[in-house]
């Protein structure tokens, strides 16, 4: 084989790679569109915590309209959610058949489902007991005053990383149902999934105390738990599905 016929399928991957990572951006920017229409009222969302006991500060002239930017990118996140996790697994997992499509597209719409959920758990539970808590730490040697561009960096990584989080019983029933991973694979690895479980809510938590890492961790649990639930209604091995859609 020549070196031009080794180059040619690296050069589709990139551009396959290239395509799909246009249209996540396409839908990520359509998302945004509409999610500016909502920005007002979602930024009083984050910053209703506060009310009483901080108060946010701008440092910079431009940086309200950064700030208001920023919540409607979170929101254009959700509304792209399916999309782009589309995109994601399509290039992940090459070679789809005509079912397997039809799989992704008819469950595309449970992702924005679990990811606007997760957003939703975050803002309105996680998020008022992370500054609960951090609030009421060594209050008697500092106020608490907070920049508006930090706290909207943190609240955003927040809130989206625990929207992520959430896709979980999606993603692991997607790929049961695609042959890449079985029932029984999950059911033996339970006890990795919750140290993984583990340390990726230490990451997602901002706050080192247990308490509030349990407050991620356990509907992340509960969410693996989902998932292997939808795993054994999904799951497909793959040289069956595909011989099936190719007889």
């Amino acid at each position: 084989m020549s070196a031009d016929e080794l180059r040619a399928p690296i050069i589709e991957h990139v551009r396959e790679l290239r395509d799909r990572l246009i249209k996540a951006a396409l839908a990520l920017l359509g998302g945004m569109l509409v999610g500016m229409i909502f920005a007002r009222r979602f930024l009083e969302i984050l910053i209703a915590p506060l009310q009483g006991a901080s108060q946010l500060q701008l440092l910079r002239p431009t940086e309200n309209i950064i700030i208001y930017f920023k919540a409607a990118l979170i929101l254009g996140a959700i509304l792209a959610a399916p999309v782009i996790l589309y995109q994601i697994l399509a290039f992940i997992v090459p070679g789809l058949t005509p079912g397997e499509r039809r799989v992704l597209y008819i469950t595309m719409p449970l992702a924005l489902v679990l990811f606007a959920a997760g957003v939703a758990f975050c803002a309105l539970v996680v998020l008022p007991f992370t500054l609960r808590y951090l609030q009421a730490f060594l209050t008697d040697l500092f106020k608490a005053e907070y920049s508006v561009g930090y706290y909207m960096s943190f609240v955003a990584n927040f809130v989206l990383w625990v929207g992520i989080a959430f896709e979980m019983p999606l993603v692991i029933a997607l790929l049961a149902r695609l042959g890449v991973v079985t029932p029984a694979q999950l059911v033996r690895t339970w006890r990795y999934a919750i140290i993984v479980i583990a340390i990726l809510a230490a990451v997602i938590t901002p706050t080192a105390d247990p308490f509030t890492m349990s407050v991620v961790m356990v509907p992340l649990i509960v969410l693996y738990a989902l998932g292997l639930i939808m795993a054994r209604f999904t799951y497909r091995p793959r040289t069956s599905l595909s011989s099936s859609e190719t007889g």
